[in-house]
């Protein structure tokens, strides 16, 4: 006898996106290649969302509406507030998208991304971290001997896990199913890197850095390391990467790596060591901890969904790609009868570059209105955009955004499938309901 499979609706919507409508929302009669809408599969759609649907007719076929698609809280985690919990061992917990609104990330806010355990202690007193290596001086630094003997800086930098938006891919990816909330954008003092390495003497050999934390690998084996990546030495000298002592000019969460971490912005959040204990300067790329085999690696050219992509053909990541994101209103926000337009705002970022125009759809792509955008106060810091939004009429809407960098690169409308779910930079989507 075989048993039964159920299966959710973002596979069913996978495997044949016109016969997702048909099931989930009965007959599509006279739908063109576009999978339009119309009669009993139109009025389906609508009692599902809980209204009526004006700009139905620009709704590709497949397109699971936003208010079906959305997550619910899986926890709560002490000293953070209000993020939903993906995994318990090692934690890794997401920020919902409008408490992402503040310009600067509070801690408490501030997603986490661990690998291993919690280390024991996250005491700066006694704490101190090693560089050795392609160095003409191995040096063992304190907290203090960092503020003292370097120029402490201070920026807002923006900060994501590769793995922001995996829950997304179809078929699914290997790894904790972030929706869009694995970022943030804390206000980071420390020093730079760069005048941390040039202190110690680095070689023309030098090629790649290996970061070391103080968390225990989960299985509590001390001769494994939980995670251990690094940086290639461009990005090291970078004078945005840092090692940082606080945040929001206080003490570091130790959620994110008090007292001491890395923070490379622009690069997946893996890099940003947390709880740093030693930076190994190699002459070779690092060969640490996830830094071998899948791990934060994507296929060295473009594969269909669903490939079996072989390891040498994996290629690490760099620079994290274009993205924005909604986080006023909150998803699902249902409006008085009579609402003619909606303040929208939210934020958008660049692993490399800047972020050159946003813009915000609410007639699921049909068109477009270009948003207003402000300057980064830095590199590396996401930057804050506002649009004034149009509702005709009653019903539900979706509101869409996409970013555009300087370099002509734009947000997409569908996911570019990896075996690892990773860099998924597809439009933010959020719903809303105009009553009657």
């Amino acid at each position: 006898m075989t048993k039964k499979t159920e299966r959710g609706l973002c596979e069913l919507y996978a495997e044949d996106p016109e016969r997702a409508d048909y099931l989930v929302f009965g007959r599509i009669a006279g739908a063109d290649r576009r999978g339009f809408l119309k009669g009993a599969g139109l009025a389906a759609m609508g009692a599902a969302v809980g209204a009526t649907i004006p700009f139905s007719a620009n709704m590709p076929a497949g397109l699971i509406p936003a208010a079906l698609a959305q997550t619910g809280d899986g926890g709560t985690i002490e000293g953070k507030d209000g993020l939903t919990v993906l995994n318990d061992r090692p934690v890794n917990a997401e920020t919902p998208a409008h408490l992402l609104d503040d310009d600067i990330t509070p801690n408490n806010r501030h997603f986490i991304r661990n690998n291993g355990q919690m280390p024991e202690t996250h005491d700066p007193a006694g704490w101190s971290m090693k560089i050795d290596g392609e160095v003409g001086e191995e040096l063992e630094l304190s907290i203090d001997d960092l503020r003292n003997n370097f120029e402490v800086v201070s920026y807002p930098l923006c900060i994501e896990c590769g793995g922001n938006g995996r829950s997304a891919f179809n078929p699914p990816a290997r790894g904790n199913q972030w929706t869009v909330g694995a970022v943030g954008n804390s206000q980071w003092t420390g020093v730079r890197l760069a005048d941390v390495l040039k202190a110690a003497g680095v070689k023309d050999s030098a090629v790649y850095t290996g970061h070391y934390g103080a968390d225990p690998h989960l299985s509590g084996d001390p001769e494994k390391d939980s995670l251990s990546r690094g940086l290639p030495m461009d990005k090291a000298m970078d004078p945005y990467t840092l090692i940082a002592f606080e945040q929001n000019g206080g003490p570091i969460n130790p959620f994110n790596g008090a007292p001491l971490r890395v923070v490379a912005p622009g690069y997946p959040g893996s890099a940003s060591q947390k709880w740093l204990k030693r930076i190994w300067v190699r002459d070779q790329v690092h060969d640490g901890a996830k830094m071998g085999g899948m791990s934060y690696r994507v296929p060295a050219y473009p594969v269909a969904p669903g490939t079996d992509v072989p390891t040498d053909d994996m290629v690490i990541m760099g620079p994290m790609p274009i993205k924005s994101l909604i986080t006023n209103p909150v998803d699902g926000l249902e409006l008085p009868a009579g609402t003619s337009s909606i303040d929208i705002r939210g934020h958008a970022w660049v692993g490399e570059g800047a972020v050159a125009e946003v813009e915000v759809s609410n007639d699921f792509g049909k068109t477009w209105m270009r948003a207003d955008l402000q300057a980064a106060p830095n590199p590396y810091a996401w930057q804050r955009w506002t649009a004034s939004v149009p509702l005709p009429g009653r019903g539900y809407y979706e509101i869409w955004s996409r970013a555009t960098d300087d370099q002509g690169r734009q947000q997409p409308f569908a996911v570019s499938w990896n075996p690892r779910g990773y860099l998924n930079n597809t439009y933010h989507r959020i719903s809303l309901t105009v009553a009657a």
